[in-house]
């Protein structure tokens, strides 16, 4: 059975606040616990998988929605 995700709402903030959020998630996080960043703006496509790489973790999956993105990390 698959863990719960954590969901990490940032939609309406601009950079860097998404990535900021995803960062204390992460960190308040267990190991291996899964992540889910809903963001808009623009900048995400770039800022997350920046972040993921520099942190160790993994995007297990990066989505389109509803004018947004939702991005499906997972920490080491």
């Amino acid at each position: 059975m698959a863990a719960e995700e954590i969901l990490v709402d940032a939609r309406g903030h601009r950079c860097p606040v998404p990535t900021f959020r995803l960062r204390k998630a992460l960190e308040a996080a267990p190991a291996g616990a899964r992540v889910r960043l809903l963001a808009d703006d623009p900048m995400a496509r770039i800022d997350v998988p920046h972040f993921a790489a520099e942190a160790g973790a993994e995007i297990l999956g990066r989505e389109d929605i509803d004018g947004g993105f939702s991005f499906l990390i997972a920490k080491p």
